[in-house]
């Protein structure tokens, strides 16, 4: 097996590079620093070398341990970073689109006991094993499309016994999988029918028992909490918070989706890693944003599924703020994996060119997550996370939607096989 993987006659390496910097922002977004007719050099998993094909090394291309890969003029760029996702789960709630094509919402499909408590419910009778194997197959369908570091939260267990049975298997996929994988506790997704008049209780739960469990076992890196209208509130989220940073958790919080709550404003006061979705986000809280280290982070495809606003990517950029983009790929608001489409979304209705939606779905995304100092560009010493286009040109990302733009794979300096 080749230790080393030369990629040269890329017609366009797009290597979003920040040169060392952690994110980009503002007109920053639409550099991606591209090298025209481009090359890179991988060693043993990481970026060893990047520069136009005609400074490239040279090597005996009969030696055993270099691999010359020749991207015949495509696109050459990072691998998608996914910030969001709940793809561990079981169940399908087809029938929930369904109505809400006949005109019911997100929340009354929610009032009616379906909703996130519907995959709870088959998501607990469902064992480790199968949804290690069910989430397995959904990482590769995303890994095929592109994406090559996810995020996975819990959430659809919301009992000690299958919160823990979510984040173990995450646990599994991180070491088994290729994809990279960021696990999150999110306890707090919705208040379970055995608290339904005990949000104390359950509040005590999450901060005196699992969070303390998780952070000894390293069963997540980061703690997320839903704080909307008819979920969990800022002062409930601030003692999760709390709890989370005392036991040496990383935040995240899903925040302005369904109403304007105030709460970015303590995920910045905590240093939140990211705040996500911020549809109703005031401008006071941008201006929050565009002062701190917390990305924002966008869920196009969930404004698109529920035929809902969208949050204002343009005040979000020009403001100065880390805008980041996911697919919160789940079973109820966004049954999509892919990142291409997303991409697609965040141009043709948040306004956002494709340059910075792609800065959004690699280093501003691996920011997102805490990543970026290894992953999200094309930077040397980061990780060989890579993926060739079918097409010369990276603005075809956005412009050819619908189909798998993508022809080739690197993950960590492996050119894989599909």
């Amino acid at each position: 097996m080749a230790v080393r993987l030369l990629i040269r006659n890329a017609s366009q390496l797009v290597t979003v590079s920040a040169h060392g910097a952690r994110t980009k922002r503002g007109a920053e977004m639409r550099d991606l620093g591209i090298i025209e007719d481009g090359a890179l050099l991988i060693d043993e998993g990481k970026i060893a070398w990047v520069g136009r094909s005609a400074d490239a090394p040279s090597f005996d291309r009969s030696s055993p341990d270099v691999e010359v890969f020749d991207a015949e003029g495509r696109v050459v760029m990072p691998g998608f970073v996914d910030p969001h996702t709940h793809l561990i789960f079981a169940g399908s709630r087809e029938d929930e689109f369904a109505l809400r094509c006949e005109g019911l919402t997100y929340q009354q499909i929610a009032e009616r006991g379906g909703g996130i408590l519907n995959t709870v419910r088959a998501t607990r009778g469902t064992d480790r094993k199968k949804l290690r194997s069910l989430a397995s197959h959904r990482l590769d369908r995303l890994l095929r499309y592109g994406t090559t570091t996810a995020e996975i939260k819990s959430g659809y267990g919301l009992t000690e016994e299958d919160e823990l049975k979510m984040l173990q298997a995450a646990h599994d996929l991180s070491a088994e999988h290729l994809v990279t994988v960021v696990s999150t506790f999110l306890g707090a997704h919705a208040l379970p029918p055995e608290y339904a008049d005990d949000r104390t209780g359950y509040i005590e739960l999450i901060t005196s028992q699992m969070i303390p469990y998780i952070a000894r076992k390293g069963l997540a890196r980061f703690v997320d909490v839903f704080c909307d209208s008819g979920y969990f509130t800022r002062e409930e989220t601030v003692r999760i918070f709390e709890s989370a940073t005392s036991n040496g958790l990383g935040l995240k919080l899903h925040a302005d989706e369904l109403s304007a709550t105030g709460a970015v404003e303590d995920a910045a006061r905590f240093g939140a890693a990211s705040v996500d979705h911020l549809e109703y986000i005031s401008k006071e809280e941008i201006g929050l944003l565009a002062k701190s280290e917390t990305a924002a982070v966008l869920l196009p495809g969930v404004s698109f599924f529920l035929a809902q606003r969208y949050a204002p990517a343009r005040e979000l950029i020009e403001s100065g703020a880390v805008v980041a983009i996911a697919s919160d790929y789940n079973p109820g608001s966004c049954m999509s994996f892919s990142m291409p489409l997303m991409i697609t979304i965040a141009c043709t209705q948040m306004k956002m060119t494709p340059e910075e939606a792609i800065t959004a779905a690699t280093l501003n995304a691996a920011a997102a997550i805490g990543l970026s100092g290894e992953r999200g560009s094309l930077e040397v010493g980061k990780w060989a996370d890579i993926i060739i286009l079918e097409s010369s040109s990276y603005r075809s990302l956005p412009y050819e939607f619908g189909g798998n733009p993508i022809a080739h794979v690197v993950k960590n300096g492996v050119l894989l096989e599909f």
